[in-house]
């Protein structure tokens, strides 16, 4: 009973995604398709995905329908019932390899130990979010976006569902553990000062201890004399520079 749009974002793909979501917005005006010049990421796609998004609320769904569509409705019923956000929480990792769910846990955990606001654990981007909650999230001006903290950062009221998901339909995923990582460390450095405070303390005590160290050097030269001939300059001159 409600009105409802698609719009699919194409985030650089190789294969005949354009032509075929193309022809599905020929056929039917509902549907919107964006496509990218290159591969830009998925944040990037979600945030081009929310710009162009014209409803009173709006779902964020994985294509490869590893997220079940049928959840959509009771996200719906949610909103309808005062929620401003909706969100599918896995309440198990089971399809996932031990290691990524081990790793999965840990970045949660260290996360929430040092960044505010906290995220939820287990949550994806599967979820609904009322216009006031797109339109407070597209106001932020950050170019290297972690979502998963913005969604936390903007607020609002926040309901949670279950949400188990299905598996990949077609292809393999591109996240390697790699890229995983490299997702894991923005998030943290984009959200905490925690790690540059931890550099700034650890490099004062280093420097400390190297210039007392490089002092007893030279003190132990004025009143013995060289035991190895160069060796305090050398040492008292490389504690300097480091």
């Amino acid at each position: 009973g409600l009105e409802w749009e698609i719009v699919a974002v194409d985030d650089g793909s190789t294969d005949d995604t354009e032509r075929r979501l193309a022809d599905l917005a020929a056929a039917d005006a509902r549907i919107r398709v964006l496509v990218f010049s290159r591969n830009f990421g998925k944040e990037a796609a979600m945030t081009a995905g929310l710009e162009h998004a014209c409803g009173d609320a709006v779902i964020l769904i994985d294509a490869d329908l590893q997220h079940p569509p049928r959840l959509m409705e009771e996200m719906t019923r949610c909103w309808r019932d005062g929620a401003d956000v909706v969100v599918g929480v896995r309440p198990d990792r089971e399809l996932d390899a031990p290691l990524k769910r081990v790793t999965g846990a840990l970045f949660y955990r260290v996360f929430n130990l040092l960044c505010t606001p906290r995220i939820i654990a287990n949550a994806g981007d599967f979820r609904l979010m009322d216009r006031r909650v797109v339109d407070a999230l597209l106001r932020l001006p950050e170019r290297n976006r972690f979502m998963k903290g913005l969604f936390a950062w903007v607020g609002f009221r926040v309901e949670r569902i279950p949400l188990k998901y299905g598996k990949r339909r077609h292809g393999d995923t591109k996240w390697s553990y790699r890229k995983l990582m490299h997702f894991a460390l923005d998030g943290i450095l984009s959200f905490s000062v925690v790690p540059l405070r931890l550099c700034v303390w650890m490099g004062l005590v280093v420097s400390c201890l190297a210039f007392g160290y490089g002092v007893w050097i030279a003190l132990r030269t004025l009143l013995y004399g060289e035991i190895v001939q160069g060796y305090p300059t050398i040492m008292v001159t490389m504690l300097f520079l480091g």
